[in-house]
């Protein structure tokens, strides 16, 4: 057999400036996704794990640690209570160790590539299930990794991940042409956001994210394409919002009155 890939990249050649992906089929008759870089190409699989595997079984590591937790974890409310199996010694809680926590990144990474692409195919609904799917990764290590090093490692993606899916969201939604459900998607994710900031003690930068701006342009462009009918609704949030002493929300809402043609 001739591993020769000359062939098969100048059939498809690398475009600069622009991500250049491919749906195939493969050997099994199942769809591959491709990605052509400028000295190769990256496959993976549509659906599962992107490399195919199945680490212990499972569909992917998350899957794994997340069962293996599951199954030994302990409410951290009844953590300190004595293991009748153990002479009265306390439950130790279930931990990621540092090997764990970097094969999980890992394996984001993978994911990561995949809904990159699957964003460039309009594959929205790939790319919630997979931003989703990292946010759990996020969220496992942060609360079971051993190391603190470890339960922070990931978190400077979070704002990232949670405005890629707020993205995929609503442009899945414009796609079936409900800009109503569009426009929810968008303003969950600038709310998600929010908290993230706030979470991560960075309140003052939430207002100049790349994030938020890009969702915020989003939502500017898609207030003219509402029906009429829905002024009525977003001057009911509008009064909800006032009675709620949320000024800022009411500003927004203010801005999309305005934005909607009579």
């Amino acid at each position: 057999m001739n591993n020769d890939l000359t062939s098969m990249l100048d059939e498809w050649p690398f475009e600069p400036g622009q991500i250049n992906v491919r749906i195939i089929e493969g050997v099994d008759g199942l769809p591959r996704l491709q990605v052509r870089l400028d000295l190769g190409i990256i496959q993976m699989h549509v659906n599962g794990r992107p490399d195919g595997q199945r680490p212990f079984g499972f569909p992917s590591l998350l899957d794994y640690f997340e069962a293996r937790l599951d199954e030994g974890s302990v409410p951290p409310d009844e953590s300190d209570e004595p293991d009748p199996e153990s002479d009265g010694e306390p439950i130790s809680p279930v931990t990621l160790t540092p090997e764990d926590c970097k094969s999980l990144r890992d394996e984001a990474l993978q994911y990561y590539h995949r809904y990159i692409a699957l964003l460039v195919l309009e594959d929205y609904e790939g790319v919630v299930r997979d931003t989703t799917r990292n946010l759990r990764v996020l969220d496992l290590c942060a609360q079971y990794a051993a190391d603190d090093t470890d339960q922070t490692a990931l978190e400077q993606f979070r704002a990232y991940i949670i405005m890629m899916r707020a993205r995929a969201l609503a442009s899945h939604a414009l796609q079936s042409e409900e800009p109503k459900a569009a426009l929810l998607a968008i303003d969950d994710g600038i709310e998600a956001l929010r908290k993230c900031f706030e979470q991560q003690n960075r309140e003052g930068d939430f207002e100049n994210s790349s994030e938020v701006q890009l969702l915020r342009s989003m939502r500017g462009a898609l207030i003219p394409q509402l029906p009429v009918s829905q002024k009525a609704e977003l001057r009911q949030r509008l009064a909800e919002a006032i009675a709620q002493e949320n000024y800022e929300l009411a500003a927004i809402l203010r801005d999309e009155l305005k934005m909607l043609k009579e």
